[in-house]
């Protein structure tokens, strides 16, 4: 009977710790995104200090998350004209963590917003500090769950002004293009009222469909946008993947629809569903663990590249 109550003890415990570990994981989810939309920094427009003390937050997460960087550091630096032909600086943060093969999925999400606009702070809480913050927490739950994958955790400059962070990874990336098998990049993913988070990608990539297996039903993961058909409706090129798409690398993009806050200053902090989120988040983590459990990622393609030897 003794030794059953201790058992009983024990297990109570455990649950208990576990349940405290879990609650201030979400806790950190939402301190990352609460901080990276506050007013001191600026609305994280590109080149300018707000930017500069983004990048500094998400160098301490890396960090403290315990992410290796390549060469000396995560900050990946580049260049590009604006619409105006005005040299502009951007910077890329780029950790990862290394997996037992030498195959890649990279993990992105952009964290420049708009800045200051007619003298207001466009924060962008959901646009994308929330997809910086789902990004932090799934280089948190690898780093304590090694993946067999390399994972490479990129947190893009300048989405806002045409991809450009993007593009200069693919353009120049730390490791062989040819090793990155799957981009998975999350933008707003923690503002819907209904409940509903769209994936865009199995239009194209329709073998990753059967990684889908989430442990819940809120929020409701969607297939969509991303038939060329629907026009401005395909989202197939409209975040960062598009970058990743056009070198032909497979993608996965998370994200919500428009809301009424998209691209305004009410996108705070204040205004993203936090259940939603972290629901949307934990969805996203059990897909991407889902697909490393395959340690051949070429192997989920292995029909289209027979059909492209033909």
């Amino acid at each position: 009977m003794k030794s059953c109550l201790f058992i009983s003890l024990i297990l109570l415990l455990s649950c208990g710790f576990a349940g405290n570990a879990e609650s201030q994981t979400v806790k950190q989810l939402l301190k990352d995104v609460e901080t990276l939309s506050s007013d001191k920094y600026e609305g994280r427009k590109t080149g300018t200090k707000g930017a500069g003390m983004a990048r500094s937050y998400i160098r301490d997460r890396f960090d403290a998350i315990g992410l290796k960087s390549f060469n000396t550091g995560y900050q990946s630096a580049f260049s590009f004209k604006s619409k105006n032909s005005a040299d502009i600086s951007g910077t890329n943060m780029v950790g990862y963590i290394a997996g037992k093969t030498d195959q890649v999925i990279v993990i992105s999400a952009h964290y420049d917003h708009l800045g200051i606009v007619n003298n207001e702070i466009y924060n962008g809480a959901d646009d994308n500090a929330s997809g910086v913050a789902g990004l932090l927490y799934l280089a948190e739950y690898f780093m304590k769950n090694p993946p067999n994958n390399t994972l490479i955790f990129a947190a893009f400059d300048a989405e806002e002004m045409g991809l450009q962070g993007a593009k200069a990874f693919v353009a120049k990336p730390p490791v062989a293009l040819s090793r990155i098998r799957l981009n998975i990049n999350m933008d707003m993913i923690s503002h819907n009222e209904k409940g509903e988070l769209y994936v865009c990608g199995t239009f194209k990539y329709p073998e990753l469909r059967k990684f889908f297996v989430v442990d819940h039903l809120n929020p409701k993961v969607l297939f969509g946008h991303d038939d060329p058909k629907q026009g401005i409706d395909d989202w197939t090129n409209q975040s960062d993947q598009g970058a990743f798409n056009a070198k032909n690398i497979p993608f996965l993009y998370f994200g919500v629809e428009d809301h009424k806050d998209y691209h305004k200053a009410s996108d705070e902090y204040q205004s993203i569903n936090k259940i939603f989120f972290e629901n949307a988040v934990n969805a996203i983590r059990n897909i991407v663990g889902n697909i490393d459990k395959q340690r051949d990622i070429q192997k989920i393609f292995k029909e289209r590249l027979k059909m492209k030897k033909r």
